[in-house]
């Protein structure tokens, strides 16, 4: 599904959405959705008339299930280059193990058994590349890196000033009748962090803003996620 010129979000990936960028010759890939998600990446692949080696880059926002499931695979079946934040690294790799969901109460101990039925077994570890740092340039489509702590220690966002569309992986989301949201608490590292990780991005210019779960901001983007960060207590 094209988002706008030379961005498209990857039809069929499960749960977390995936995007391709289009550069002059090659793509990048941004997050992998869940494992058994890397034949539908490849079919978008091969729907914008490029082939497997074409992924020059594979930039995960951060290390959740849902978002970095089918990585090792897709790093198997291309020669992309896998990019991913220096603080998410180590997990992302199998050096360090995935950090534990909070499960106080049991609306918590509930939401974690729930999630873990939806998201299956965790995702094989990938190596990484290159590990990145907040400013840092990719070599695909005008994407700059956006440290955004709080949902991971590692988290980031990608701004495209080019283009002036902002992908946002989980830093928010943009829930279907809840509108606007900051990343679950029980999902998250540190939620005051988060909330400042929105601050910052609200602070970007932008016409279009993607995110890692519902639909893209198309109308009045910037002005939205200003007016919400402004809200945040």
């Amino acid at each position: 599904m094209k988002i706008a010129e030379g961005v498209h979000k990857v039809d069929g990936t499960r749960m977390g959405h995936a995007y391709l960028v289009e550069g002059a010759e090659r793509l990048a890939l941004i997050d992998t959705g869940l494992a058994g998600s890397a034949d539908a990446v490849l079919r978008a692949v091969s729907g914008l008339g490029r082939k497997p080696d074409d992924l020059r880059e594979i930039v995960l926002t951060h290390w959740h299930t849902d978002h970095m499931g089918s990585l090792a695979e897709l790093a198997e079946r291309t020669s992309a280059q896998v990019c991913v934040h220096a603080a998410d690294a180590a997990v992302v790799r199998g050096e360090q193990p995935m950090p534990e969901v909070k499960t106080g109460g049991i609306l918590g101990w509930v939401a974690s058994r729930v999630s873990g039925m939806m998201m299956g077994k965790p995702p094989r570890p990938s190596r990484v590349d290159r590990e990145l740092q907040d400013g840092d340039e990719l070599e695909v489509g005008d994407l700059k890196v956006v440290h955004t702590p709080g949902h991971t220690a590692g988290h980031i966002a990608l701004h495209m000033p080019s283009k002036r569309v902002l992908l946002v992986g989980d830093a928010l989301f943009n829930l279907p009748a809840l509108g606007l949201r900051p990343p679950m608490a029980m999902v998250s590292v540190d939620t005051a962090q988060a909330k400042e990780s929105i601050r910052k991005l609200a602070g970007l210019e932008c016409d279009i803003v993607c995110f890692g779960h519902g639909r893209a901001l198309t109308r009045e983007a910037a002005t939205r996620l200003r007016r919400f960060a402004e809200g945040l207590r």
